[in-house]
């Protein structure tokens, strides 16, 4: 008897497809949502990979051109008012503001150092939203994925329990692939949760830098332009 189990055992296709196939509807459903939530939160991640990845070499490229010496006025008629670059965007909103601050006789209007650093605030933030677009979803995926794996189990596993109890069975032949497909839906959810949580943490600490820099090089502009004010 106990070989003719073994042998029946052998039979069963425990194939990731084959427990797929074999599977209930709600598990189903589960291990799709699953395997959609992970293909998403990858799409994210390489999104961001490159994203960052160009942010940071902008960035370098544009203090090397804002350190290099050369007038201010002349990098600004260069990259013009709406560049393509995120640290560029930021000083094109404060000479574009700085610009806006003079008269027709070429002195100041009152309060331009406030106005300057507001638009350039404002031009920082609108960076970070979008350096951290995304992010919410890794986070979601990383906190969710694991419990919707795990309600794909005790729905998988109580279908194994209803079928024993129907066939008055507890050999391995059905007890096994029940437990395995069921099992197969929390490895899915650790499948999606685990990648998605790893990279939102890199992704959140490397937005929180690149944000530094994009507030640090406001400050030494804002500082330049401040001494502008005063002489």
């Amino acid at each position: 008897m106990e070989a003719e189990t073994l042998a029946l055992a052998r039979e069963v296709d425990f194939s990731m497809w084959g427990l797929f196939a074999r599977a209930t509807l709600t598990v189903k459903i589960v291990m799709l949502m699953l395997i959609v939530a992970s293909i998403w939160a990858w799409g994210i991640i390489f999104e961001k990979f490159y994203s960052y990845r160009t942010a940071r070499r902008e960035a370098d490229r544009f203090d090397r051109a804002f350190w290099s010496g050369e007038p201010l006025d002349e990098l600004f008629d260069q990259i013009g008012p709406e560049p393509a670059g995120r640290s560029e965007r930021i000083f094109a909103a404060g000479m574009v503001e700085w610009q806006r601050s003079h008269r027709d006789d070429g002195g100041l209007i009152a309060g331009a150092h406030a106005r300057i650093d507001r638009s350039m605030d404002v031009a920082i933030q609108k960076e970070a939203e979008a350096l951290q677009k995304g992010l919410p979803v890794l986070a979601t995926v990383g906190s969710t994925a694991p419990f919707v794996g795990l309600f794909g189990t005790v729905f998988g596993i109580m279908n194994s329990f209803i079928e024993i109890a129907e066939q008055q069975n507890t050999s391995l032949v059905v007890v096994a692939p029940g437990i395995a497909e069921a099992l197969l839906a929390t490895g899915l959810g650790l499948l999606a949760a685990i990648p998605a949580v790893v990279f939102y943490n890199k992704f959140s600490a490397d937005s929180d830098r690149i944000v530094a820099g994009y507030e640090s090089f406001a400050d030494e502009f804002s500082t330049i332009l401040s001494r502008q004010l005063d002489s």
